[in-house]
């Protein structure tokens, strides 16, 4: 048995307003729209995370509610204080309590410790910009065993920056045709 890991970095936010703290900085609208496209993918993709992890800062918060609102989640997002600025290590502990039923978990994070994750796990270097969405295919069958030598297959890897909105809705269209072709 296998296990899905969705890693996601929060979207772009705003430094616009100086006197704010780094925990409490809201998206941009860029942000928004990246993570309303990121949840449409998830949506027509028929990926549908059974948890969802979040740091508690605004930027993250925003990016989980958005994600999870547009990818039809059923949920109730967690926020853990320590995925804020948080270490490989945090999202190990908070993985290893997932209950054995769980088949899919989604963290929403941040940079550097989600993309030292990601490489860590799938043992390349992937950029993870603002938005960007991997999805992990790990060889668990109970989140309890993960640690630091667990391994994962890179099954998908969008970052709307790289993508024009255009080709990201043909391959959705595409996709969806020929998940229809599958089951007929």
């Amino acid at each position: 048995m296998k296990k899905t890991l969705l890693l996601l970095r929060h979207a772009k936010s705003s430094w616009k307003d100086k006197g704010l703290k780094d925990f409490d900085r809201p998206l941009k609208e860029k942000g928004e729209e990246a993570a309303k496209l990121i949840g449409k993918i998830l949506y027509h993709s028929a990926i549908v995370p059974d948890v969802v992890l979040s740091s508690p800062a605004k930027r993250a918060r925003e990016t989980a509610e958005i994600v999870t609102k547009h990818g039809k989640f059923p949920g109730k997002i967690q926020y853990l204080d320590d995925f804020y600025m948080g270490e490989p290590r945090d999202y190990i502990r908070a993985l290893r309590e997932m209950p054995e039923e769980v088949e899919s978990v989604m963290l929403v994070g941040h940079n550097p410790g989600m993309e030292i994750f990601l490489q860590m796990l799938e043992g390349n270097i992937n950029d993870l910009s603002t938005s960007t969405l991997a999805v992990l295919e790990l060889d668990l069958t109970n989140w309890s065993n993960i640690n630091s030598s667990t391994t994962g297959k890179l099954i998908h890897f969008w970052d709307p920056d790289e993508m024009g909105l255009e080709e990201i809705e043909e391959n959705m269209a595409k996709d969806k045709k020929e998940k229809e072709k599958k089951e007929k």
